[in-house]
């Protein structure tokens, strides 16, 4: 009996042809098959379940913003759904700081928010543009939110204002004076404004330079006046050895804060 070492070569070649086509015929029907069972209903997305940070978004709210964009994405199958792209989807919604997608099988979507935690505003009030706890700045028109201070600056230096923010106000704390905005112009200067509308120049210099200034003035303020911190108008504090303050319309320069009086109207 012949072997197929002892075969022609046509009889090979058509042979390993056979073959070929054999396997060429059963990955197109394997690839048909998996095709078909992608595609099929059962695999459809039924719903999105939204879970974590909701206090600002609900998911009528986001059902509604996103509707034409929810019918574009889960067009595909449960198990072709590009995650990525629906993550963007729900992250360019207004509040939306991160958004985490996952499937829920068998034909669910499970998102997970978190929203952004505002601190203050950015620019001018109800600008439209705010800060969170991490420095970010973000967009919102916030209906039911507590009176916010404002931060001012580059965009890219909002963490950095943020960090000032927080250090200055716990310095101004000690004098009961609130901060109300704190501004970082182009040049690298401070500017603040307290809640009783004083206008503090604060100039350049590093955050330790900047709290020194500020601890100064706050350590020597009462030392200089009767009056109340309240009254004062404006303050500079980039004076090397001391600083000029208004008072209700009297102006004083001092360069040993802890020694000298303010002039009071006679």
């Amino acid at each position: 009996m012949p072997t197929t070492t002892d075969m022609p070569l046509d009889v090979k070649l058509m042979a390993l042809a056979t073959q070929l086509l054999l396997g060429v015929f059963a990955l197109l029907a394997l690839g048909a098959l998996g095709t078909w069972a992608v595609r099929h209903p059962a695999w459809t997305v039924k719903g999105i379940s939204v879970h974590g940070d909701v206090a600002h978004q609900n998911a009528v709210g986001l059902r509604a913003q996103l509707a034409t964009q929810m019918r574009a994405r889960l067009s595909s199958s449960f198990l072709t759904v590009d995650l990525d792209q629906v993550r963007q989807m729900f992250e360019q919604v207004p509040w939306v700081r991160r958004a985490v997608v996952q499937r829920d099988f068998p034909n669910r979507l499970r998102v997970t928010l978190q929203e952004h935690d505002a601190v203050a505003w950015w620019g001018e009030a109800g600008s439209g543009e705010l800060v969170n706890s991490h420095g970010e700045v973000f967009e919102a028109s916030p209906d039911d939110i507590d009176q916010l201070p404002e931060l001012a600056g580059p965009e890219d230096r909002a963490g950095e204002v943020l960090a000032m923010h927080k250090a200055l106000q716990a310095q101004f704390a000690r004098l009961e004076l609130g901060l109300d905005r704190l501004e970082l112009g182009e040049r690298g200067a401070w500017r603040a404004r307290l809640h009783s509308g004083a206008v503090v120049e604060l100039g350049r210099g590093t955050p330790e330079e900047l709290q020194a200034r500020v601890q100064r003035f706050v350590g020597t303020l009462p030392q200089l006046t009767e009056r109340t911190a309240g009254a004062l108008q404006t303050v500079d504090l980039r004076y090397p050895n001391g600083y000029a303050l208004r008072i209700r319309g009297v102006t004083t320069t001092s360069d040993h804060p802890a020694n000298t009086r303010t002039p009071t109207n006679r």
